[in-house]
């Protein structure tokens, strides 16, 4: 008996080695995503339009960077808030931690070069080398063209700059070692011709990040087999439950009903240009997180390639509710 219970603390004491081991290894030596590039971006009018057509309207980068107005329908942004951050994404909506987006003016990307911006927007890499978590889908623009980013930049540096302090982001046990390995090195690609409809709106459904809320996750990784059935629960408040929809082609539960016009007249009527005016959402309203006003921005040609993507791929059979409310 004394021999098994000594062999068993000699295995624990090794087993507890060697935790220590892959820990320091995650902390020390990760991320490892290389270093940032020497990297300097010609700032023109046509890179500065493109990327902000592209932080607007498609990566929505001003969404999360910018102060949104919950208090109305989908939270569109308040007027003067354009990338000044502090949006803050914290374990009562279930983070693993207490998150706040950056400042992304001017004044809060001053010290960062052209290739760090580059390497923290496609890989998670902060300019001190931390990894970030992945509320900014980096994953999705690391396989964007490398042009696009450079547009995104260029735009981001031209916004006026808003002076304003953002709260370090903090991860909980056992996320703040898990953060380490999550950044990849980007792999970029070119973006597809126009004319290759299916190829062009698989980049943009990509560069949209439209997998990452309409696909149910296990442990904070979507699933691969349920890519754009919905289903992926948001918490709005301690009584409500987003769900995100549908968006394969199933017929029931999906949008293979809806014709090609119906799918852009759906973006198009949240627009600036059809005149609409977020309401006012009271406790027990239908709420969205989705940004609506955003995206429909996005030009017809944009979302008709998305449109033709999506049927493209398997139709998947899944209701959803899209709210709930207990206190309704």
């Amino acid at each position: 008996m004394k021999k098994i219970l000594k062999f068993m603390g000699y295995f624990m004491l090794i087993l507890l080695f060697a935790v220590s081991i892959l820990i320091a290894y995650i902390k020390m030596a990760l991320p490892n995503v290389g270093k940032a590039e020497d990297l300097k971006i010609e700032i023109t009018p046509e890179r500065v339009e493109r990327g902000k057509y592209l932080a607007n309207c498609v990566t929505i980068c001003m969404d999360c960077h910018s102060t949104r107005d919950w208090t109305k329908f989908s939270g569109p942004i308040t007027p003067g808030t354009f990338g000044n951050g502090g949006e803050k994404f914290a374990e009562e909506f279930g983070f693993p931690g207490v998150y706040f987006s950056k400042n992304i003016t001017p004044y809060g990307i001053k010290d960062y070069t052209d290739g760090e911006l580059l390497r923290v927007i496609t890989t998670g890499v902060n300019k001190k080398g931390e990894a970030m978590f992945p509320i900014m889908p980096y994953p999705y623009y690391g396989k964007m063209d490398k042009e696009d980013i450079y547009s995104i930049i260029a735009y981001i540096r031209t916004l006026p700059s808003i002076q304003k302090e953002v709260p370090n982001s903090k991860s909980n046990f056992p996320m703040n070692i898990i953060i380490n390995t999550i950044p990849e090195k980007a792999s970029f690609e070119k973006i597809p011709p126009k004319t290759n409809q299916l190829e062009y709106g698989r980049y943009m459904v990509n560069a949209s990040g439209c997998a990452e809320c309409h696909t149910q996750v296990d442990k904070g990784q979507i699933i691969p087999e349920l890519r754009f059935s919905g289903g992926r629960e948001f918490i709005i408040s301690k009584n409500e439950i987003v769900r995100s929809a549908n968006i394969t082609s199933d017929k029931e539960t999906g949008i293979g009903s809806w014709t090609e016009d119906q799918f852009i007249n759906k973006f198009k009527s949240y627009s600036d240009s059809s005149g609409y005016m977020a309401p006012t959402v009271g406790a027990n309203d239908f709420k969205t997180i989705m940004p609506w006003t955003m995206y429909a921005n996005m030009t017809h040609e944009d979302l008709s390639a998305i449109y033709h993507y999506l049927f493209s791929l398997k139709s998947i059979p899944n209701k959803v509710v899209t709210y709930s409310n207990t206190d309704r």
